[in-house]
């Protein structure tokens, strides 16, 4: 792309080649191994399912990110409810780090933990966002029973799967497991996405 910047590039045992860009229409985004992982599009799609919940009744004042990256859901989520307290886990402590350095995730006054996530899940949230993703793998032990019905004493819960080509089946395929697991169940489609809003 025309006028692509790229402020820093790192390997990371979790996510692959890490580079962080900046673009004149995107702004500054990471991406794992070629794909958006913070800022840029991601911030996008995000804000639209963010804003589906917002417009609800649901009052959030606790909020867990599962993944939390670069930090572009914890500052959306910051931005919709300002005084919500907000914990983010991800397994990979360079991730948080260029969220901190290029995206501003320092600023977003939440408590992070470096953390594999399905060994972190005490509490019960308001609000729960699962965006794990190593790359563009979503790790096959977050889509297995246990892990999800762990996650049903939370008020919401919304999971983020990529969708388009081979990854559309996989995404169908999870929300029948969902389906089995929460009382309701509903599918939202951003961009190359599908999210599912689950209570």
């Amino acid at each position: 792309m025309i006028g692509t910047k790229i402020l820093e590039e790192r390997k990371s045992k979790f996510n692959g080649d890490l580079r962080v860009l900046k673009t004149l229409g995107l702004g500054t985004y990471i991406q794992a191994n070629g794909l958006t992982q913070s800022g840029g599009i991601v911030e996008t799609f995000w804000k639209q399912t963010l804003k589906r919940i917002y417009n609800s009744e649901l009052i959030i004042n606790n909020c867990l990110i599962l993944g939390l990256g670069g930090g572009t859901v914890a500052k959306l989520v910051r931005k919709f409810w300002p005084d919500a307290k907000i914990a983010g886990v991800d397994i990979d402590p360079m991730m948080v780090e260029l969220g901190e350095k290029y995206l501003g995730l320092d600023k977003s006054g939440i408590t992070i933990k470096i953390h594999d996530a399905d060994k972190y899940l005490s509490g019960k949230f308001d609000l729960v966002i699962v965006d794990l993703y190593n790359g563009d793998q979503f790790p096959k032990k977050f889509g297995n029973e246990k892990f999800l019905r762990s996650l049903t004493k939370n008020k919401q819960v919304i999971f983020n799967r990529l969708y388009y080509k081979d990854k559309k089946h996989e995404a169908e395929e999870f929300g029948l497991k969902l389906k089995k697991v929460f009382k309701n169940v509903e599918y939202y489609y951003p961009e190359a996405n599908l999210m599912f809003i689950c209570s």
